[in-house]
């Protein structure tokens, strides 16, 4: 009765929701071409690469899984897909044959997951989360197993799944907040999604029980401890990062030192403007890149810069240096899949999400790069890697925005103090939950 509730219920939402996400997707733009997958119906190029017979929806059991069938892996954000890559290039490592089948639910992640594919892998937009829509994907697609990430949370998905004889994995995940109180009021419900599942990778132990506080007592060993993804997933790109710097630096013999705002969310935009006025007041020969979480608000933010003041050189415009306002300009990087070439070549950085808005965005690349980097007070979603990153000295957790621009004038005026390092450092050490769990994911599989 619950999940015929629960049908009606989405189905009754739904429309509502509707005219907002087209909205979304039309300012993103490369969505309509294929919009029809998330009715399950794909294009002739597409079917044809589940070439195999479909499922008898009636006896799923009846037909073994086969290695040539393709792993369905399914990631929304740009950072659950950097997490899908890399699980999926450590996956090649162990398993050169392996075939992919990529989901996705926004044109953003569509970008990103492009990337990710081979030739031997196929791409799509996820199914909308009705039964008829998932069970006609699932007979398609025919695949030897489904790995979610993060939070991609799709009951009837996961269910029918389940149903197909489909092993479930969730990886690197994460319970928030926000979502931890409606797990645990709602088990009566969640109890029957989550025993679905094979294995589910935590990335904390606190992430852990609060899974297993929605879970039915003889679930709980599904939920096991292996840390952050992220970890692994950050890399650097000396290419792009050289791309990068003939676009920051121009022709600038002496380069200035350059403060970079990493996904930024609205408002925060607004609060490095002012921070940068105070590094030049200070005397600080500095230059502002501010990279926004989405790019469709792009247009919002160079009014911001143009309001302070400042030019505004535009990455997705084509725009160099030197322009009108030449030594006065901010440089907006409106693009996609380029924010980690960006931290390489910054010499402070902050990430956005965290002063203005709640959860942080991932704080770990510019870590990696040995970039002093701070952030605001609302890191929820990066609980367990802020933890690990404090416990090292790696980075620096600022209150408030007068907090924030004392720390990052004091690094562009006088250094980090080594805090850098320490952060690139911590970083290391935390690496390799990738490699083990796709090594428990196989092995379940065998």
């Amino acid at each position: 009765m619950k999940w015929v509730l629960y049908n009606l219920l989405f189905a009754a939402v739904y429309p509502l929701l509707l005219p907002g996400f087209i909205l979304r997707m039309s300012r993103r733009g490369g969505y309509a071409a294929r919009f029809l997958d998330r009715f399950a119906l794909y294009p002739p190029e597409v079917a044809g690469f589940f070439h195999r017979d479909l499922y008898d929806s009636h006896s799923p059991a009846a037909r073994a899984a086969s290695p040539s069938d393709p792993v369905w892996i399914h990631a929304v954000s740009v950072g659950e897909v950097q997490v899908a890559g890399q699980l999926m290039r450590e996956w090649r490592r162990a398993e050169p044959g392996v075939r992919f089948c990529f989901s996705t639910t926004s044109s953003t992640g569509w970008k990103m997951a492009s990337r990710e594919v081979t030739e031997r892998d196929a791409l799509i937009y996820n199914p909308l989360d009705f039964p008829n829509f998932v069970k006609s994907a699932l007979r398609t697609i025919r695949p030897r197993a489904l790995v979610l990430t993060e939070s991609e949370i799709w009951p009837n998905f996961i269910r029918a799944a389940k149903r197909h004889g489909v092993p479930v994995f969730l990886v690197n995940a994460r319970v928030s907040d926000r979502s931890a109180p409606r797990y645990r009021l709602g088990k009566f419900f969640f109890r029957d999604v989550f025993s679905c599942f094979t294995r589910i990778f935590a990335q904390s132990e606190l992430d852990a029980e609060r899974l297993r506080a929605a879970m039915r007592e003889s679930d709980a060993g599904i939920a096991v401890v292996a840390g952050s993804f992220k970890f692994d997933v950050a890399h650097r790109d000396p290419e792009k990062e050289a791309e990068l710097a003939k676009w920051v630096f121009g022709g600038d013999a002496a380069r200035p030192k350059v403060l970079l705002g990493g996904s930024t969310w609205p408002g925060e935009d607004e609060a490095m403007l002012r921070i940068y006025r105070k590094a030049l007041d200070a005397g600080v020969d500095a230059l502002l890149v501010i990279a926004p979480r989405h790019f469709e608000k792009a247009d919002a933010v160079e009014a911001n810069i143009r309001a302070a003041g400042f030019g505004c050189v535009r990455r997705s415009r084509g725009d160099v240096r030197g322009g009108s306002a030449a030594g006065r300009e901010v440089l907006l990087a409106d693009t996609t899949g380029e924010l980690m070439g960006l931290y390489g070549i910054a010499d402070a950085v902050v990430v956005g999400k965290s002063l203005c808005e709640h959860g942080s965005q991932n704080m770990i690349e510019p870590c990696l790069c040995g970039k002093p980097t701070a952030v605001g007070p609302n890191t929820e979603n990066f609980r367990p890697v802020m933890s690990d990153l404090l416990d090292g000295g790696g980075i620096v957790q600022a209150a408030d925005e007068a907090e924030l621009g004392r720390t990052l004038v004091g690094w562009l005026r006088d250094g980090d103090g080594g805090l850098g390092a320490r952060a690139a450092a911590a970083v290391e050490r935390r690496k390799g939950v990738v490699p083990k769990c796709v090594a428990e994911i196989r092995e379940a599989l065998s």
